[in-house]
């Protein structure tokens, strides 16, 4: 082996091992708070394994998703608000997984910056970490990596995947059963969620506040504190009535909101009429509207407009369904019916 002791260092090029491996301990303690039947969330080997029998499935099927924050981490990244953001990513890919009537079971990360800070990273991931105990999904491993020259310095990305599985006979949704007069049922979201937030970010910039502003549209806080309220997550809520099989369907609204999302989860020749006036409009998403001069129609199919998770049941199954929702906490309401396409 050839001694060099003026050659180039991996450091020196950007990347500092030393940090990922410190790291990499500062997180241990996270994902063994997310053990669950199946998985002891150890992290730092090569693989992480799951057993599906302890997980108590007899026919089971395996779904998965994938999923990022999007531009919510610019503002994260801008303000240093980095704590909520795990939980976003970890909703975004768990409430899919939920949508198909299946339990989360385990989840993997993926962060990525141009030079890693530590105390950063290490806030993003405590984020993961509670929102993988909130949807019952143990945090099994992920990555780190340290990229110079591919972001700028304090930059970070985020990427998540979750794996779940649901027995045959649960799969969400029940096509075969929807009919012309089942109900819709809407939960409550706790804002933007983590979608729209180009159009948010252009919205702010319109609006001449700053990030440390108080929030024009809500009791406390600054304008970024209130736009980075973590995604719900509801697992907890949900999964019950989908393995009582109460549900027909269900809708995660993300990205295309209320517009593209349900029918996602219709059979061919219903679709959604929704009731608009069911529920009011959250204040933030009025001020956004007000600010960008944005549609009803853009709106709604840009944003959740504060329906965070749709259920489709039939009309004899919607009191209990609704009954259970609101001694889970939600904030649960009728917002329209199927119909004819």
């Amino acid at each position: 082996m050839i001694d060099r002791p003026n050659g180039l260092t991996y450091a020196q090029a950007g990347v500092d091992i030393d940090a990922g491996a410190a790291l990499v301990e500062r997180i241990k303690p996270l994902g063994r708070a997310t053990r669950r039947p199946g998985a002891d969330a150890a992290l730092g080997g090569f693989g992480a394994l799951f057993d599906l029998k302890a997980a108590g499935y007899r026919d089971p099927l395996l779904v998965s998703t994938t999923d990022g924050v999007g531009t919510k981490l610019k503002i994260a990244i801008d303000t240093g608000l980095h704590d909520g953001v795990g939980g976003d990513l970890v909703a975004m890919c768990a409430n899919d997984i939920l949508a198909q009537g299946a339990e989360p079971l385990f989840f993997l990360d993926y962060f990525a910056t141009g030079r890693l800070d530590v105390d950063a990273a290490a806030r993003v991931v405590a984020g993961i970490a509670r929102g993988c105990q909130e949807a019952g999904a143990a945090l099994i491993g992920g990555e780190t990596a340290e990229m110079p020259g591919m972001y700028a310095d304090g930059d970070y990305d985020l990427a998540g995947f979750c794996v779940g599985a649901v027995d045959r006979a649960g799969v969400l949704p029940r096509l075969h059963d929807q009919r012309a007069g089942d109900l819709m049922i809407a939960l409550a979201s706790s804002g933007p969620h983590a979608n729209g937030y180009s159009l948010i970010r252009r919205a702010v910039e319109r609006s001449g506040l700053a990030w440390t502003a108080p929030a024009p549209f809500a009791q406390g806080g600054t304008l970024a504190e209130a736009l980075m309220v973590p995604t719900r997550i509801y697992v907890a809520s949900v999964l019950p009535l989908a393995k009582a099989a109460l549900l027909k369907g269900a809708a995660h609204i993300t990205g295309g909101g209320l517009i593209e999302n349900p029918p996602r989860a219709l059979a061919g020749g219903l679709a959604p009429r929704f009731d608009w006036n069911a529920w009011p409009l959250p204040p933030v998403f009025r001020w956004i509207q007000e600010i960008a001069g944005v549609s009803d129609h853009e709106l709604r199919r840009t944003f959740n407009c504060g329906v965070g998770f749709l259920l489709i049941v039939s009309p004899e199954n919607a009191a209990e369904a609704l009954a259970s929702l609101l001694e889970a906490g939600e904030t649960a309401f009728v917002c329209g019916e199927i119909g004819r396409a």
